[in-house]
């Protein structure tokens, strides 16, 4: 618990954050995933307004996710220096131009290139606010507000497609971005007032030190076991929920974009697997959880495979869980096995984690067009296997004095 000491020596418990700055950045967290993943229930119909194929389509969810790969380390030392809330509302301000200019869009390019602009702005608010939580909430507080953080992005993350395939179903697709921008726009207008100035921030004095840091990161095996399971993590999560949206759009399923929008519902899972997940990786460790979350994604994708649509829905539902759990023990696994300089250490996990969520929308396109849904489902079971693997190689115990080691076993 965290205290304070007052000049005549009185121990003082530190105020609780006012219920304002927690909605703040639970807000923060709705805004910025309402646009990452908006069009994934829109593909199958995008697919036929553009007469363009799937690979072609997935690019307006991948296009998001590379630029927020690209930007993310830079943001995170630009806001070393600025300050935290100072990139935060208006990077929130920033992404709500290029959401609305979506819809202005008249071929597919223009809708790739706004996606992209889109994710330009995203890690100022993904990247910056952890940080800023973990600075400004006092002790026991943190995990407040870290809670309410991630609450408000796995509900953003939901209610981006389900807006979306809601709206393009009963209107046009092009009045879901018009429909975002403004509730983004509010957001960001909440966020400037509600989210308390800084008080805790720490200028940055030498930015080449934090880049000889981050290089430092990049020659360590397990840190970098660890990025390859993040990359493999989202890999999946965006190839299974993107090439699922058209398997399901197919005979005997037919679902339109309202239906497709409903079925990221198992998105909500989240909000209770990610703080059960966190306490059995307390209990029992890494590996045991990291092998609970592959049982999970194994079963749900073969479930996938069945043909009644309740059983394929618990099957996504049941992936998403093994996804949220690897998730957990990606993000613990950064801070133990870094050690020091954890803010670039994290920086380069979110790298990592989206340049996989990018290139899965891509390549998972390939094993549709070889074998459809069949296809996408044995590429993302070896990139699960893939993704255990690395976990293990990332908790692996590091023997200080092999030639010792080597004489102690014989």
């Amino acid at each position: 618990m965290s205290i304070a000491i007052t000049a005549d020596n009185v121990l003082v418990k530190p105020a609780p954050p006012p219920h304002s700055a927690v909605a703040a950045c639970f807000l923060a967290g709705v805004c910025t995933y309402l646009n990452m993943y908006c069009t994934q229930p829109l593909l199958p119909y995008l697919q036929r307004v553009y007469d363009a194929s799937e690979i072609e389509v997935s690019m307006t969810v991948s296009a998001t996710i590379l630029a927020v790969a690209l930007v993310a380390p830079f943001v995170g030392l630009m806001a070393e220096s600025i300050g935290r809330k100072k990139v935060i509302v208006p990077c929130l301000y920033a992404l709500t131009v290029p959401t609305m200019l979506v819809a202005t869009s008249h071929t597919l390019k223009q809708l790739i290139f706004w996606r992209f602009m889109q994710g330009i702005f995203v890690p100022g608010v993904v990247c910056v606010i952890m940080a800023y939580i973990c600075e400004e909430f006092a002790g026991a507080h943190v995990g407040k507000a870290m809670s309410a953080y991630i609450s408000g992005s796995v509900l953003g993350g939901f209610g981006g497609r389900y807006i979306s395939g809601l709206i393009a179903q009963h209107f046009r697709w092009e009045h879901a971005f018009i429909v975002i921008g403004f509730i983004n726009l509010a957001g960001a207008v909440v966020v400037q007032h509600a989210l308390p100035k800084p008080k805790h921030f720490v200028r940055a004095t030498n930015l080449r030190n934090s880049l000889v840091e981050m290089l430092h990161h990049l020659h360590n095996p397990r840190l970098l076991a660890v990025y390859g399971m993040a990359f493999a993590v989202l890999f999946s999560l965006v190839g299974a929920f993107t090439y699922a949206n058209f398997h399901l759009a197919l005979p005997p399923y037919y679902l339109n974009s309202a239906d497709l929008g409903s079925v990221f519902f198992v998105y909500l899972l989240g909000v209770a697997i990610t703080p059960m997940s966190g306490r059995f990786l307390d209990r029992y460790g890494m590996r045991r959880t990291a092998v609970v979350a592959f049982a999970f994604i194994m079963v749900g994708l073969l479930l996938t495979l069945s043909r009644p649509l309740p059983i394929i829905i618990a099957g996504l539902a049941l992936f998403s869980s093994g996804v949220f759990i690897f998730q957990a023990v990606g993000t613990v696994q950064t801070g133990i096995v870094a050690g020091r300089a954890r803010s670039s250490a994290a920086g380069l996990y979110v790298t990592f984690y989206y340049i996989g969520g990018s290139l899965g929308a891509i390549v998972t396109g390939w094993a549709w067009a070889a074998d459809a849904w069949h296809g996408c489902v044995w590429l993302l079971m070896g990139v699960g296997v893939l993704a255990l693997g690395l976990g293990f190689e990332s908790s692996r115990k590091i023997v200080a004095n092999p030639q010792r080691a080597a004489a102690q076993a014989n």
